[in-house]
């Protein structure tokens, strides 16, 4: 598909109802009527809780009037004491929501407070998520899951207070039900809270550069944590004697360097959700190094050191406790107007379908060089050095929806390599002697796969893959820039370089081979000297079939028809010998192709080839044009046999050859009525 950017600052999110109402009508027409709002979409049910299991406990849904007297939808300020996890193993998601509670304006966005249990109540509430480059307005009603009054899934520890339990079940809709929510990293929902793309550093593994990355992510707005790695269950949530707590989520809110005994300090801000249990090692609250910095930049730094739960630390400190840091970096549209520097955002979505640009990784060099293949453009350097700094994020969509089909995450990663200034696909040779620049880390199964690069400008062809061939899944690729990506879609014109065939021979000059095709002709036509389709079939089949080096049943009356559509240049439903002979010509060509592609001679040529088959015949298509060939023509082993082959290069040459012809100004672009599109239409 075409690039997009993402959107620079537009608020609109899609209404997302089946019925296309929005959440502000829906409610009106609830007050109108004086009812409570029941979500058609996402009904009170057993299958908006599992799709494959039996509910295991005997459970109600009921509203917040029914199980409190007073409800509210936030009381005082969302924080995240208002976050319980409940009956269910998606921690991921409240410890992404306790994030969210720490970024006032994302959390706006995602929960409106245009609602309440007040005067417009109506059992109706709305939140919004980010989606594929696309914010969505979710609609839910209020009806929870509880068992004997009480909620059993997320809830709040204040027992009146239900945007948090609200916000889990529109969530859950969005991805079909709440089992779709079992299991999954916190950055996942993260990204879905903001638009952003999310990168894991090891503190332990990163290079000297991190403090660097770490502070270029405050600047530009972006949300960050850090965590330690635990060994097992049993150590999740233990505190060590550092006063730090074991496979918890922190948040990073800020970094300093300051002058302390002569020497540059690099310092790390962190805080614990919980607004307690602190850090008491070095550079502590109330610890003695802070008596060594100058008294004016003291108080800058500490004028916020009263809140609980926030402490500082040495970088170095920093590095040896902690074990992940992870960061969302803001899209554009998601930056507050203060941030401080923006990040260049360019957006492109595919497909890997079987059979055309499903290739795999590079272990499978035969099929990898038709995955998707996007070229970037890298012209100007960061203001700090003469490299580039690029995030790259590769995403699948859609993979938890598909969970009640069977379909879990595919095992994807990508590809860097340096880019030749040809804005073509570039074929298996390319791969064969040129290795990768850079590459993601690892093939694994997360919804996304992102990772941080430093390349000197130049252009670069990115490769996004799964790990095995034949593995289907549509996806997303997004690349963060500090400076503009120039980027395209290889491969993506469609064109046709068709010269007109050398009229043919007198019939003195004929050569033995034309003199014995004129003989069959004759046998076969009757006294108008012209051959029907079905004579036509029978010409081919006898001719081809004494050519032992094509190994096929015969060719089709459905192939055969094209072929008369492409050569009846008088439209009388019959080809006479003369337009035999330039058919003839073009169809030498099309088997030498087929032969150079079906090398194991089994009279099948891989679907993967098509595009070079098609190229060397003068027909260039792009991904979308060869899954559609590939979906059509190819077998259940990725194979296509030589009459429909012969079907698809026949019907494709006919529809350039067509356009062609109408298309006066040479532009690309036709006009034509309906009666014009159906003949055009039933010829082809």
């Amino acid at each position: 598909m075409p690039l997009r950017s993402a959107p620079a600052g537009g608020r609109d999110a899609i209404d997302t109802q089946m019925d296309g109402r929005s959440f502000g009508q829906l409610r009106q027409e609830c007050l109108q009527r004086r009812v409570l709002f029941e979500d058609p979409d996402f009904p009170a049910e057993d299958s908006s809780l599992f799709f494959s299991q039996a509910v295991p406990v005997r459970l109600e849904w009921k509203r917040p009037p029914e199980l409190c007297a007073n409800p509210k939808f936030i009381v005082g300020d969302a924080t995240r004491t208002d976050i319980c996890q409940g009956q269910l193993g998606d921690c991921w998601l409240l410890a992404a929501i306790a994030s969210l509670t720490l970024k006032k304006d994302a959390l706006a966005r995602v929960v409106p407070h245009d609602q309440d249990f007040d005067q417009r109540y109506a059992g109706i509430f709305h939140f919004q998520f980010w989606q594929h480059n696309k914010w969505l307005d979710v609609v839910v009603d209020d009806r929870l899951p509880s068992v004997r009054g009480q909620l059993i899934l997320l809830h709040s520890a204040s027992n009146n207070e239900f945007w948090s339990a609200l916000l889990e079940k529109a969530y859950a809709k969005l991805h079909g039900s709440y089992e779709s929510l079992k299991g999954g990293s916190t950055m996942e929902a993260m990204e879905d809270f903001t638009g952003g793309v999310g990168e894991m550093h090891d503190t332990k593994k990163s290079n000297a550069k991190l403090f660097g990355i770490m502070k270029k992510a405050l600047d530009r707005g972006s949300m960050m944590g850090c965590s330690i790695d635990i060994s097992s269950s049993a150590e999740s949530e233990a505190k060590t004697s550092s006063g730090l707590v074991k496979g918890h989520a922190y948040s990073i809110t800020g970094l300093q360097e300051v002058n302390c005994r002569g020497q540059r300090v690099k310092l790390v801000r962190v805080r614990n959700p919980w607004g307690q249990v602190e850090w008491n090692g070095p550079w502590s609250d109330g610890s003695r190094e802070w008596d060594y910095v100058d008294q004016a930049e003291k108080r800058r730094i500490l004028q916020h050191a009263s809140e609980d739960g926030e402490f500082w630390m040495t970088f170095e400190d920093f590095r040896s406790n902690f074990d992940k840091v992870e960061i969302c970096n803001m899209t554009p549209d998601a930056l507050s107007d203060d941030t401080k520097r923006h990040w260049e955002a360019q957006l492109f979505e595919g497909q890997w379908i079987r059979g055309s640009t499903a290739g795999g990784c590079r272990n499978f060099i035969d099929t990898f060089w038709t995955n998707p293949q996007f070229k970037l453009e890298l012209a100007d350097a960061d203001d700090e050095d003469d490299m580039c700094s690029v995030v790259i994020a590769l995403m699948q969509k859609n993979r938890r929806q598909l969970r009640k089909e069977g379909m879990d995450l595919e095992t994807i990663g990508f590809a860097v390599y340096e880019a030749p200034n040809s804005a073509e696909q570039q074929g298996k040779d390319f791969f064969r002697t040129h290795a990768s620049k850079a590459r993601s880390k690892t093939y694994i199964n997360l919804r996304e796969v992102s990772e941080r690069f430093t390349l000197p400008p130049g252009r670069y062809l990115l490769v996004p893959t799964t790990f095995q061939p034949h593995r289907e899944a549509d996806f997303l690729v997004r690349i963060f820039s500090e400076k503009k990506v120039a980027a395209l879609e290889m491969g993506s014109d469609v064109d046709a370089d068709l010269p007109e065939p050398p009229p043919p021979s007198a019939p003195e000059d004929e050569t033995d081979e034309e003199k014995g095709l004129r003989r069959l002709f004759d046998q076969l036509a009757g006294s108008d000297r012209a051959i029907s389709v079905r004579e036509l079939q029978q010409l081919l089949n006898g001719v081809l079939s004494s050519r032992k080096e094509i190994q096929f049943d015969g060719l089709s009356l459905h192939t055969c028809h094209s072929i008369m559509n492409l050569m009846d240049a008088d439209n009388t439903g019959k080809m006479e010998f003369q337009e035999f002979k330039v058919f003839w010509e073009k169809m030498k060509k099309w088997i030498m192709l087929f032969l150079s592609f079906d090398t194991d001679r089994s009279g099948k040529m891989s679907s993967y080839e098509l595009r070079s088959a098609l190229k060397a015949a003068g027909m260039q298509l792009n991904n979308q044009l060869l899954q559609l060939l590939g979906l059509r023509f190819a077998d259940e082993k990725y194979g296509i046999d030589f009459d429909d082959y012969l079907t698809c290069i026949v019907r494709l040459e006919n529809m350039f050859r067509v356009f062609q012809a109408m298309d006066d100004h040479k532009k690309g672009r036709i006009r034509m009525n309906m009666l014009q599109f159906l003949v055009l239409s039933m010829n082809v």
